[in-house]
């Protein structure tokens, strides 16, 4: 299944960051209460919902929340092997999140990641429409001159995979916790990146 997407070719890689190339730290329950938001409800599809003068200080408390759960990030097994061999072969690497720039920023620092990772090619919430919207894959596919069919988007989440496939790029799900898939929005579904081995060069 992995050979016909041709990913030792594929030379564009766009990443979730919080579950993908990190293990999530994010307590949404915690964070939704925080808020004073209904369980489930989506964080920002919700801020965005109200009217500014409410959600103002609310984003400000997102923002908090997010940064202190950023810099208690930890790297995800294999991800760091995967970069590096994208790297060394001259792949192009992009992230593109639902998070806030500094704390992507943080995260990065903090799994000793950065450096993979040109600041232009960080997709934050703020940069475009936030996933599922595939908007901020346009946007790296646009800073890239890239086609989709040249171009990979890596994630651990619904959200992910859906922009992906609006966008007409290969989708992988990586599933570390074992409990989700979504295969009518994933072309490959894989549970640890070690998988990938051999596949990407």
């Amino acid at each position: 299944m992995l050979a016909q997407f041709n990913l030792h070719k594929r030379q564009h890689w766009i990443f979730d960051l919080d579950g993908t190339l990190t293990f999530s730290v994010h307590d949404f329950d915690y964070i939704r209460a925080e808020l004073g938001l209904e369980r489930d409800v989506p964080v920002l599809e919700t801020l965005n919902a109200m009217p500014a003068e409410q959600s103002a200080p609310l984003w400000d408390r997102l923002n908090e929340i997010e940064s202190h759960f950023a810099s208690m990030a930890k790297v995800m097994d294999g991800s760091r092997a995967l970069l590096e061999k994208l790297a060394t072969r001259g792949a192009r690497l992009g992230i593109f999140t639902r998070n806030v720039m500094p704390v992507v920023v943080e995260t990065l620092r903090a799994c000793d990641l950065k450096h993979f990772f040109d600041d232009a090619f960080l997709v934050d919430r703020d940069t475009c429409t936030p996933k599922p919207s595939p908007e901020g894959i346009y946007h790296l596919l646009d800073l890239w001159q890239a086609e989709p069919e040249d171009t990979v988007m890596v994630g651990d989440y619904l959200y992910d995979m859906q922009s992906g496939r609006s966008a007409g790029v290969a989708t992988i799900h990586l599933d570390s916790r074992r409990d989700k898939r979504w295969p009518e929005y994933t072309d490959i579904y894989i549970r640890d990146f070690s998988e990938l081995d051999g596949m990407v060069g």
